[in-house]
């Protein structure tokens, strides 16, 4: 070939050298890869080794099927599989790998070292790479049925890979987060994982995803927390599992997706998950748990990522409204499980089975779960039933009636056993019932209290005398408008088209923000899935709501506490609690009095 020629063709062991860098990135990679092989081997056991964060060695045991003689000597080469035999097995297999890449990557990227004993007598040893260059040696040796495949001195014959690796710690913490990945995903499989000789986690075979999920993942105690639920759909089904709202992160690193054993990066599904369980969890925070698709191989791509982190669904929305209105679902039940009956505490979260069509629309057999009213009975609601509640128009007005009004103890209405103790902070109400003091958030019961009704009433609309223009920056965000006009009409909101662009002409009654503001939320509402109405209701309950630092009357806070404590759901609609209780007994022991 002329060497002024621009196009040139690779030789073959540089071609696979680059093309091993697809494959195998780092240790982590020799982990999946590795792992894989030892799981579709049908291992009982798996021991997972690393030394120098990977680098110097990654080795993985299994006692699994183990190999014959002949495959172990074709096992290396590049695409040698015994998953499929041709394109069209990838619509039924159901293996974790099945392009035959991954012990040829490792062998052009390492010294690569197999042992395998197929029948529990006739052991065999491999010893190859790194490169083409270095033929293999096979030479008979003793083992017990399965394999260990152990990979040395990663990228030691390609050192601009290996200056790229991350410091030996966190080189290590990636080994471990595949490791945990796979325990995830099979937890009927005897897990161990070593860092240079010594154990660091041992997860031994349990029955259940929830068990395993808490075993890898969660501290002492938050297992009781943890609840799975099961739906199923046209061609697929999924486990999921997640934490009740006591159980949180600040991020969604402990939120995961399985599709059919593979952990796989699906956005939308991690969004499935915090759109079922909005309303649930305190803003800025998200839930605990992961996402086990099973699905037939047909109805999803997972050949689109050489290292099988994405998958393409034929029908990505079935599933998520599966999974969304499973957990939507879950959680409404939940609560009404809790509310119609008191439990103690300790028992408010016992394990469940909670089923689910695609459509959303199940049941559920019994469980227990309870919030701060735990243990509280259905005559102790009827103290209130008294009473009469506070009126939607009275609600709406406890604004307009603030004015820095002060009160006294003694001037306190009194209600039977219920007494109002006055306000604390310029935000709490306080409550005394029985022997418990309540206090009260007065923003968050308000906003509660209007969030339900907003929901369950018809919404009053206010015609705008000058109508709010806006524009949109993209076809989606027409698209969107257009589709959802009418469902924005039953929110409280008209919206027309015009030559110009777009204007709101109705807006709900006592609609408190800017044009600004509101054109933004409007459009926002275009990431809210099926949770619109939710979600719209809660922006406009929050800035109708009284605030921090508002003075209601006497009368008028002692009615928001009653309402607040005959609330079913005592959680505001972002998630966080309305009101916190604290018992004569624990008041007594603080102050030291016995």
């Amino acid at each position: 070939m002329p060497e002024n020629n621009a196009i040139r063709v690779l030789p073959p062991e540089e071609a696979r050298r680059i093309a091993a860098g697809e494959v195998v990135d780092r240790p982590s990679a020799l982990v999946r890869e590795f792992l894989d092989n030892a799981i579709d081997a049908n291992a009982v056991n798996i021991e997972v080794s690393i030394e120098e964060g990977g680098c110097k060695k990654v080795e993985v045991s299994d006692d699994g099927s183990g190999m014959s003689l002949e495959d172990l000597h074709l096992c290396w080469l590049t695409h040698a599989t015994s998953k499929i035999r041709g394109l069209d097995d990838l619509d039924s297999s159901h293996t974790l790998g099945f392009r035959g890449e991954a012990l040829a990557a490792a062998c052009a990227s390492s010294r690569l070292e197999i042992i395998t004993c197929a029948d529990g007598r006739d052991a065999w040893a491999l010893i190859t790479g790194p490169g083409e260059n270095h033929p293999p040696e096979i030479e008979q040796t003793r083992r017990t049925k399965g394999t260990t495949v152990r990979a040395l001195n990663l990228f030691e014959n390609i050192p601009a890979r290996k200056r790229f690796l991350k410091r030996e710690g966190s080189e290590a913490n990636l080994c471990r987060q595949i490791f945990i990945d796979k325990a995830l995903a099979f937890n009927t499989i005897n897990f161990r994982f070593l860092v240079d000789g010594k154990l660091k986690d041992f997860l031994p075979s349990v029955s259940s995803k929830k068990e395993r999920f808490a075993a890898a993942l969660l501290q002492a105690g938050e297992e009781n927390f943890l609840h799975e639920i099961n739906v199923t759909g046209d061609g697929f089904s999924a486990a999921i599992v997640i934490g009740g709202p006591d159980l949180y992160r600040n991020d969604r690193r402990q939120l995961f997706v399985f599709a059919n054993g593979r952990r796989v990066q699906d956005y939308s599904l991690i969004q499935a998950v915090e759109y079922g369980s909005q309303g649930w969890f305190p803003n800025g925070v998200h839930p605990v748990g992961a996402v086990y698709i099973e699905i037939d191989p047909s109805l999803a791509d997972f050949n689109i990522h050489p290292a099988k982190r994405e998958v393409r669904f034929r029908d990505p929305g079935a599933i998520h409204h599966a999974v969304s209105g499973g957990v939507k679902n879950f959680f409404h039940t939940l609560f009404l499980k809790n509310s119609q009956g008191g439990t103690s505490h300790e028992d408010a979260y016992s394990a469940h089975n909670y089923s689910d069509n695609a459509h959303g629309s199940g049941k559920g057999d019994e469980f227990k779960f309870t919030y701060n009213n735990a243990g509280r009975s259905t005559k102790e609601y009827e103290k209130f039933s008294s009473y009469e509640p506070v009126s939607s128009e009275k609600l709406r007005d406890i604004r307009e009636k603030f004015n820095n009004i002060s009160f006294t103890n003694e001037s306190a209405p009194v209600l039977g056993e219920v007494r109002y103790a006055g306000r604390v902070f310029g935000l709490f109400i306080l409550i005394e019932w029985g022997d418990k003091l309540y206090i009260i958030d007065q923003h968050a019961a308000h906003e509660r209290i209007l969030f339900n009704r907003f929901l369950e009433e018809p919404i009053p609309k206010q015609e705008l005398l000058a109508p709010i223009p806006f524009t949109t920056e993209s076809n989606d965000e027409d698209a969107f408008l257009e589709e959802k006009r009418e469902e924005l009409s039953r929110l409280g909101v008209d919206i027309e088209k015009d030559e110009d662009g777009w204007r709101i002409e109705a807006l709900p009654a006592d609609w408190r923000m800017s044009d600004a503001e509101t054109v933004k939320e409007i459009l926002g509402l275009r990431t809210s899935g099926e949770n619109m109405a939710r979600r719209w209701a809660a922006t406009y309950c929050c800035r109708a709501a009284i605030k921090d630092g508002d003075y209601p009357d006497d009368e008028t806070a002692f009615a928001l506490g009653r309402e607040a404590l005959n609330l079913p759901d005592p959680r505001c609609p972002h998630g966080r609690p309305i009101w916190t209780e604290i018992s004569k007994d624990a008041l007594y022991k603080a102050v030291k009095r016995e």
